[in-house]
């Protein structure tokens, strides 16, 4: 899948605050013989692509110095707004294959859950995979129906990966398994005063002011 968005060279490198203000997103490029070069889009224009092609699509960068086939590499978040302030777009050549992580959606249903009241354990919610970006998957299913009881696992190795994709990590990392609910531990009652001691205290201090009191 190509998806293609409006992008033109930022000539003026620096003030990025004043380009976010105005509802731009500056970005770059570089990669497979591409020097790094500085670009902007529109931020609303960034976000709709971003939502629908995810980080394993072939983006199109439409300039007018000529089109630019890359994949969003990384996007910095404002940690206040959780939006978009930077995007690195990485051009792969052609025919080469590309190592990414891609995330890995759930389906099903678990008898292991549903009758025996275990838990789903998600260990992994990205999958590292290597293939030519017109092979990239947007993301990896795996099928939680043949989790049917507590000694239940999937891992790396088990995943059913698409024609032209192969697993770029330890195929015997665990994807996802089966846990026990940690039963409530009842509080235990906290010790009960010992009154006797209590008792003897005060009447050894009744003496004393006894004592006292005779003097």
């Amino acid at each position: 899948m190509t998806i293609g968005i409006k992008t033109e060279k930022r000539e003026k490198v620096g003030k990025l605050e004043s380009l976010r203000k105005g509802g731009i997103l500056p970005a770059v490029f570089y990669g497979h013989k591409k020097d790094s070069t500085p670009i902007q889009m529109k931020k609303t224009d960034f976000i709709k692509l971003w939502k629908n092609a995810g980080e394993s699509a072939i983006v199109t960068l439409e300039m007018a110095e000529g089109n630019v086939d890359a994949l969003i590499h990384r996007v910095d978040l404002d940690p206040v707004t959780n939006e978009p302030r930077h995007a690195d777009f990485y051009v792969f050549e052609k025919g080469h294959k590309v190592e990414i992580a891609v995330p890995i959606e759930f389906e099903g249903v678990s008898p292991a859950v549903k009758e025996q009241g275990g838990v789903l354990v998600k260990v992994l919610r990205d999958i590292n995979i290597k293939a030519e970006p017109k092979n990239l998957p947007q993301s990896i299913i795996v099928d939680i129906s043949s989790l049917v009881g507590f000694d239940s696992q999937i891992l790396a190795k088990d995943l059913k990966l698409p024609a032209g994709v192969e697993l770029a990590q330890d195929s015997e990392d665990p994807v996802v398994l089966i846990g026990r609910a940690e039963e409530e531990k009842p509080e235990t009652d906290a010790a009960a005063p010992d009154f006797s001691q209590i008792e003897v205290e005060k009447k050894g201090k009744t003496e004393e002011e006894g004592a006292e009191s005779k003097e």
